[in-house]
């Protein structure tokens, strides 16, 4: 499975962003999806994650209620549409897949990896 993220780029405080993943393959839906993401000097952490149907979603407590990861298996891609956003959420977007469903898994567990997309919120 390769993976391209796009969507990243410079927003205010309180903006929004809607990242995009484009998978290729014939076999998308049967992937579990993920975002991680990863601060200048921190390591990669989990931010969301959507089931290979769509029907399940979690999120990482720091995003919960602002971020919303979706799926179109038609178009082979995942979303992840980013509201209110903060200073704290500046970090390289990394779009991820596996075989499994592992809400919450850490990056070792993660079979694909896409190149990351850059999201800076200024304050």
């Amino acid at each position: 499975v390769q993976l391209q993220a796009s969507g990243g780029g410079l927003v205010q405080a309180g903006g929004s962003l809607r990242l995009s993943c484009a998978a290729s393959g014939r076999t998308f839906s049967t992937y579990a999806m993920d975002w991680f993401r990863q601060a200048p000097g921190k390591e990669r952490e989990f931010v969301a994650a959507i089931s290979g149907s769509g029907g399940s979603a979690a999120y990482a407590d720091s995003v919960k209620d602002r971020f919303t990861i979706s799926r179109d298996n038609a178009k082979n891609t995942v979303y992840l549409q980013m509201n209110s956003l903060k200073p704290e959420d500046t970090a390289v977007y990394y779009c991820a897949a596996s075989p499994n469903t592992g809400w919450g898994r850490p990056p070792y567990e993660v079979h694909y990896w896409g190149q990351g997309t850059l999201v800076t919120v200024s304050s």
